[in-house]
């Protein structure tokens, strides 16, 4: 049999193999259908034969073409809604969106695949029991590269773009904070795997789908996230951070951070966005510690006012102006800001809050008083 009508044929078995679900591998699905071709095991076939995993995957998109028409563009426009929509919920924790549902090679029974970055499974969980989502946590050991490695998975029975749309499951992967810009690479195709985060997924949706309102499909979602529960999510995870004793003597990034508020609060008691940049200047040490300020900026997404987000960006360069190392032209620049006064406040309370043993609040008691605040205020 000729090499390449060998190959097209190969790769047509094994995409009906794994479209039918016979098979979930690519590899094995490749063997088994270069066997049944020739004649069951008696001929060999050559490596050079054998289709790529691309191949696989493209024969597989034309089954599903084929079999499901426009229910599979429907279906295709509802898994992506439905995952920006828990992306969104899940922001805390730099959701991306990989696989099928973003290169759009879906099919039946595909589910929706995101990375997720934490060191705490449980705050991941909590945001899902916030959300009323079923989920289950599976932890699998696999072996890489003569390495033995555990991965975390939590299966969500299932999630919609809106509360009464069809819900579709979901795979989150789990990986710890600092890998949250490590680069992925694909076994189908060697290449780091296409991955898009919430901003990048709304600019995409714009593109495929211009007739859609993504602010009005989303809205319930938005409606329905309680700031103070997100920050909550993603101020657990900072108790497991522990922070150079030369810079924090008092320990881990929690403590730390509400010490800060305590500190906050007896000098500004009614500012609650002041107050708010003081428990959350640090979270994202949860999330990159590498880059905590941009990473805490992006999970808190648009959870935090203008003013709030302004005095947690330019935390660390209070420092730099309470030790005189800060640029004339950037200095001048913050001062034009009508916060200057509390982002320098907001320093001295960074600094003040490091102290070994120190009384400080329990969370729920700073997220309480915060709340109650938002409602007097608000």
């Amino acid at each position: 049999m000729e090499n390449t009508k060998l190959r097209r044929q190969i790769a047509h078995e094994a995409a009906r193999l794994m479209y039918q679900r016979q098979e979930s591998e690519y590899l094995r699905a490749k063997m088994k259908a270069a066997r049944r071709l020739l004649g069951g095991g008696r001929g060999w076939v050559k490596p050079a034969d054998l289709p790529s995993n691309a191949e696989v995957r493209d024969q597989v998109l034309v089954f599903a073409r084929l079999y499901e028409g426009d229910a599979r563009t429907a279906d295709l426009q509802a898994m992506r809604l439905a995952a920006l929509r828990l992306m969104q919920t899940l922001a805390a924790f730099r959701p991306r969106l990989i696989g099928s549902v973003l290169t759009g090679h879906v099919r039946e029974g595909s589910d929706i695949d995101l990375h997720v970055f934490s060191d705490s499974v449980e705050a991941i969980t909590h945001v899902l029991e916030r959300e009323g989502l079923a989920y289950r946590v599976e932890r699998k050991q696999v072996r890489k590269g003569g390495e033995q490695q555990t991965f975390r998975h939590i299966h969500v029975d299932g999630h919609a773009a809106g509360p009464s749309a069809k819900r579709w499951p979901v795979e989150l992967t789990v990986y710890a904070a600092r890998q949250a810009h490590h680069v992925f690479k694909s076994s189908i195709t060697g290449r780091a795997i296409e991955r898009a985060s919430v901003k990048q997924l709304r600019q995409r949706l714009a593109v495929w789908y211009p007739a859609v309102d993504l602010d009005a499909e989303l809205a319930d979602a938005a409606a329905g996230v309680d700031r103070f529960q997100l920050f909550e999510a993603i101020l657990l995870p900072l108790e497991s951070v522990v922070q150079r004793p030369d810079y924090h003597p008092e320990g881990d990034a929690l403590y730390h951070s509400l010490q800060v508020f305590d500190l906050a609060r007896d000098a500004l008691p009614y500012d609650e966005e002041f107050l708010t940049a003081a428990l959350l200047h640090d979270v994202g040490k949860g999330v990159d510690a590498a880059d905590h300020v941009a990473a805490g900026l992006e999970a808190l997404g648009g959870s935090i006012t203008g003013r709030t987000a302004w005095l947690i960006a330019h935390h660390m360069e209070a420092h730099k102006i309470a030790d005189g190392t800060i640029g004339r032209r950037r200095l001048r620049r913050l001062r034009q800001d009508e916060s200057y006064a509390e982002l320098v406040l907001l320093g001295e309370c960074d600094r003040g809050g490091r102290v070994p043993g120190a009384d400080a609040p329990e969370l729920d008691e700073a997220l309480d008083y915060l709340r109650e605040l938002s409602h007097w205020c608000g």
